[in-house]
């Protein structure tokens, strides 16, 4: 703890608010919120934290932290913030989801179809489905049932629906209003829960086809029935009262949390969302801030009513959401709130196997190399690998591991400008010069490490630019390769020595994934830029010849020598303008008799 953070912590005040956590860089790297700042934000730097909190104190060089007027308050602009600065310690609720719904629209000719929009356009809406699959297949049910239109435009004749009983073809065929209003009222009673009733009719149905011995007809109405429970009995029913809800539980340990959220629709249990991050505040303010980013900025939608377990605020919540929030202390609720309790426990007990594994594979194995290096935790790698075939196309990657984990959407590709021929050396300086120049013109975060695939040479190459030309101390390693290709020595120091790894040790099973990822992102580009190069033609070169014209005359001639020796009126007569058709001959033959004069045979 420096002297900077011990003179805020002197002066917190004991008000509700939030804090903004920083690190080297000035990042911020972490945004919480308490009811009281001070106990809250001193308890970081006093006592004992886990592992995971103590990484994360690790980092912090500074805070800041701003007073609000109430809880409720605090609990809104965290969201806010974390919403503006997307720390990378704050894990919580990062995808947006939108629902799908099913809808009726309000056309003459109503069609039904699923939709993630709601807008206010007359038509009807139902839902929202846990997942789009729940949705689609409840509409295709649905297209078994009841013949809506089923095109976008109304074509001039009728389709393959019709003929398959699933439209009624109002394209060729008038199709009254009272029939469509019949049929959008059949889809909503059954979406509404009425589908009992209709399979009730459909068996009805099925027995006075069987008794008329027409078993074709009853095979129908048994498929439609067994469509019916297949799509919309697969959960029993959990509430009878037919209301949505979303019913929350929790589970915590060892600084992370598990929450489980159980969708009621009709009295179903639809589908749950499951989800397990690491937290650093009181757990119950924890679960608080979930709730409230679940609906307010993941566009979850809110049902009528929310049950949440004891201990909850869950007036504050109500007032947050604008929502029913309920705490069941008895009866089938209160069950429904124990068993998404159950879930989040057994979830977070299977999550723990699962991060020690890939805690020793991936945040233990930087903090081993660190250590092994002599440096701090490199929780930034930047790597940089060349490719090139007998120099052409270079071309340069850098891929970013953060925490041992690769960091895709800061990958780079560059394009080699300066360097001719297959220089290595140069090409590296180049990559690193224009990498770093960038980094601080933009006032980017610099890497704890950078990692050079190749030998004593390229490192030198990098260093010189980063130290000489930039200024810049920054850790850098070399990754050398034997005869096979394959990682067998780490580099390090200024001269490069090599740095002993055990071959079994996760710290070079680490950078051995670092070595093969930027290997694969360097070739895979330089592959990208020789397929395109493939497809070029001295042709591209000529003025007023484009991609359908160079595929017209190589599709007629089949080859440039063949063009060359054309005659002008046989390239009009495909088309080309006779001033085109001259410039293509003159092209290909100046090209022609140059060759000659440097290349005499």
């Amino acid at each position: 703890m420096n002297d900077l953070i011990k003179e805020k912590l002197a002066v917190l005040p004991a008000q509700p608010g939030c804090y903004l956590m920083k690190d080297k860089h000035q990042t911020i790297i972490y945004v919480g919120k308490s009811k009281l700042l001070k106990n809250r934000v001193r308890s970081y730097f006093t006592g004992a934290n886990d592992q995971k909190t103590q990484r994360l104190v690790q980092e912090i060089t500074d805070f800041e932290y701003i007073v609000t007027s109430s809880e409720i308050e605090a609990l809104i602009l965290e969201m806010n913030l974390i919403k503006k600065y997307d720390p990378k310690y704050n894990v919580l609720l990062k995808d947006d989801k939108s629902y799908p719904y099913l809808k009726i629209t309000s056309e003459e000719h109503p069609r039904l179809i699923v939709t993630r929009k709601v807008k206010k356009d007359k038509g009807k809406y139902f839902g929202p489905y846990p997942n789009v699959i729940a949705a689609r297949e409840t509409k295709k049910l649905l297209d078994r049932l009841y013949p809506l239109r089923k095109c976008d435009k109304m074509p001039d004749r009728v389709c393959l629906y019709y003929h398959m009983n699933q439209c009624l073809g109002p394209c060729v065929y008038p199709v009254s209003q009272e029939t469509n209003k019949a049929i959008v009222q059949s889809i909503t009673s059954f979406l509404s829960g009425g589908h009992q009733e209709i399979k009730k009719d459909l068996k009805q149905k099925m027995l006075s086809a069987s008794e008329e011995l027409d078993f074709e007809r009853a095979k129908e109405m048994r498929d439609q029935i067994q469509h019916i429970e297949s799509v919309m009995d697969q959960q029993k029913i959990t509430l009878n009262d037919q209301v949505n809800r979303d019913i929350f539980g929790y589970s915590y340990d060892k600084g992370w949390m598990c929450v489980q959220v159980f969708f009621i629709r009709q009295g179903k249990l639809m589908e749950r969302d499951v989800s397990i991050f690491p937290f650093f505040d009181d757990a119950e303010e924890t679960f608080l801030s979930y709730i409230g980013r679940f609906y307010l900025h993941q566009n979850h939608p809110k049902p009528k009513q929310i049950l949440v377990p004891a201990p909850t605020d869950n007036e504050l919540l109500k007032e947050l959401l604008e929502v029913d929030v309920h705490i069941p202390y008895r009866g089938r609720k209160k069950e429904l709130v124990k068993l998404a309790e159950k879930n989040a426990e057994i979830a977070l007990q299977e999550k723990f196997s699962l991060i020690e594994r890939d805690e020793e594979r991936t945040i233990k194995a930087v903090e081993q190399l660190g250590e092994k290096l002599h440096i701090e935790i490199p929780h930034r790698i930047e790597a940089f690998d060349n490719s090139n075939i007998q120099g052409t196309d270079p071309v340069s990657a850098m891929v970013v591991f953060i925490d041992g984990k690769p960091f895709k959407k800061e990958y780079r590709k560059y394009k080699i400008n300066d360097v001719e021929g297959p220089d290595d050396y140069e090409t590296m300086r180049e990559v690193v010069r224009r990498r770093y120049k960038r980094v601080l013109k933009e006032k980017a975060p610099l890497p704890d490490l950078i990692v050079i695939d190749g030998g004593k040479g390229q490192m030198n190459a990098a260093l010189d630019v980063l130290e000489n030309e930039l200024g810049l101390d920054v850790p850098l390693c070399g990754l050398a390769k034997d005869d096979k290709h394959r990682t067998s020595e780490l580099l390090y120091g200024s001269p490069p020595v090599v740095i002993n790894l055990d071959r079994q040790s996760q710290e070079f099973y680490l950078i051995q994934r670092i070595q093969d990822e930027v290997h694969r992102f360097a070739i895979s580009f330089h592959r990208q830029l020789r397929g395109k190069s493939a497809f070029k033609s001295e042709l591209d070169n000529i003025p007023g010849v484009g991609q359908k014209r160079r595929t017209l005359l190589l599709t007629h001639f089949k080859s440039l020598a063949e063009i060359k020796l054309a005659k002008l009126e046989e390239l009009t007569k495909l088309g080309v303008p006779e001033p085109t058709a001259i410039a293509i001959l003159e092209h290909l033959n100046d090209k022609k008799d140059n060759h000659e004069e440097t290349n005499p045979s």
